[in-house]
């Protein structure tokens, strides 16, 4: 679906960004934004993902002066401890195992950037995942088999990730996969993008 001529961006490299992008069927082009994803001192989970979003829609703008330009970026807060990309199998079973039977928050930050009009807005869509005990075992098989080494909170929502839970509690599950949709659908509607509308335009 990326087209060189579309006016919409997403600034990320994350596969299943770009799955859940396609779904809306508007013609797009991937960039990589390159930007500091430390927090701030002081800095609260929200403001930190709001940050992040806007600063990746930011990171590549200069090269799409003509664009919507789509950031996304996502947080696990559990405990009052913001938790990010594990990178490491360790790092992932601890994760596991401190929510094995828990609740765990899920802030996901959307920005759309509009350099046609130099606006942009943003949204932090917030979801909450309550998981089943978990043994070590079962765990370490997840982790093993999934490898969720890139993704918050430790784990795939569109793989195996879903044995995990006992509920999910929030207005959009795509949200737990990177990118809120419903809050997307409503920044591009406002920037003049709505998805059906270019279906209808192609029908036509």
């Amino acid at each position: 679906m990326p087209n060189a001529t579309s006016a919409l961006v997403l600034a990320s490299s994350s596969r299943s960004r770009r799955q859940l992008l396609d779904r809306l069927q508007l013609p797009y082009q991937c960039c990589s934004p390159d930007i500091d994803e430390t927090p701030l001192a002081g800095e609260t989970p929200h403001q930190l993902v709001h940050r992040l979003a806007l600063s990746k829609a930011a990171a590549v703008a200069e090269r799409f002066t003509h664009h919507c330009i789509i950031g996304s970026d996502q947080v696990a807060v559990f405990e009052g401890d913001i938790l990010g990309k594990p990178h490491t199998i360790e790092r992932a079973e601890q994760n596991l195992n401190r929510f094995s039977g828990q609740r765990v928050t899920f802030l996901t930050g959307l920005a759309l950037l509009d350099t046609r009009q130099n606006s942009h807005r943003v949204h932090v869509e917030p979801f909450e995942v309550v998981f089943r005990p978990l043994s070590r075992e079962e765990i370490s098989v997840y982790v093993n088999k999934e490898q969720p080494l890139d993704s918050a909170g430790s784990f795939r929502m569109e793989g195996l990730g879903i044995s995990l839970f006992e509920r999910l509690e929030g207005r959009d599950p795509n949200a737990l996969i990177g990118l809120p949709l419903i809050a997307l659908c409503e920044m591009l509607r406002q920037a003049g993008l709505d998805p059906l509308g270019a279906a209808v335009n192609q029908g036509d």
